[in-house]
Formats: structure tokens, sequence, C-alpha cells
């Protein structure tokens, strides 16, 4: 079996037509996001005292934090792997989606850094929505 085989059919087309400035701004975007998601997911992991307090005050208990380390990891490799870059994305939408819930209903403090992570992980959404729909299209069938 080729290696292509593991990716959506669509992955090599819709790599390729994209002009070169534009690929090189995605993956400096992608890199940034991941850098930032993946030192976030460390400090989690590795239980930063100001994360333990973080979500403390979230109220819903500490197995919340390794979760959301553990999914911040594992987007932000993801983001730096070609194949599933878009996946990674749509993970760490989710993830930023719940940290600004969070940071708004239950710290009420400001969702500025999240929100600014969920502009970032957007745009490369919407710029590898191809690929996601690619994705989808073959866990269809």
């Amino acid at each position: 079996m080729s290696t292509n085989a593991t990716a959506p059919a669509s992955y090599q087309s819709v790599r390729s037509t994209r002009p070169r400035a534009a690929t090189v701004a995605l993956w400096a975007l992608q890199i940034a996001l991941a850098a930032a998601l993946g030192m976030a997911g460390v400090s989690k992991l590795a239980g930063a005292p100001a994360m333990i307090q973080l979500f403390d005050a979230v109220g819903v208990g500490q197995w919340l934090r390794y979760v959301t380390g553990a999914l911040e990891m594992l987007g932000a490799v993801a983001l730096l792997v070609p194949r599933v870059a878009s996946l990674g994305a749509l993970l760490l939408i989710g993830v930023m989606s719940g940290a600004v819930l969070s940071h708004l209903v239950a710290l009420h403090t400001s969702p500025a850094a999240p929100l600014g992570l969920l502009a970032g992980l957007a745009v490369v959404g919407f710029v590898r929505r191809r690929e996601i729909a690619a994705w989808v299209a073959r866990l269809r069938g």
C-alpha cells in the first residue's frame, strides 16, 4: 500500500494549488500555533502551579487539566504533520472554544489569549477546509 492511501484523495491536489507565499505563511502560522499550544500543553501536563490554580477555579477537577493538556499536545504535533494538519486545527478549534467559554462563564476573566489562538486556528481551518472536507468524505465512505 502506498503512503498516499492514508491521506484524503484530494490531499495532493489541494496542497499544490496554493501559491508558494501562501503556503509559507500558512506553515509559519501553524508552527507558531503549535509552539504556543505545545508549551501550554506541557505546562498543564507538568502540573505548573498556575495551571493547577486555573483548573481549580474552573471547578470541574484536575482531570480536565490532563485532558486539555493532552489534546493541546496532540493537536500541536498534528499541526506540524502535513497529512493531518487540518485535523489538528479542527481539534484545537474545539479545545480553544472550550477555553474561551471557560474564561467567560467560569473564570470571569479576559478570554483574549484563547481568542487569539482560536482566531489563528480558524484561519488554518479555513485555508485547509478542502482537506477537512476530504477527510469527512473519506469517513463517510
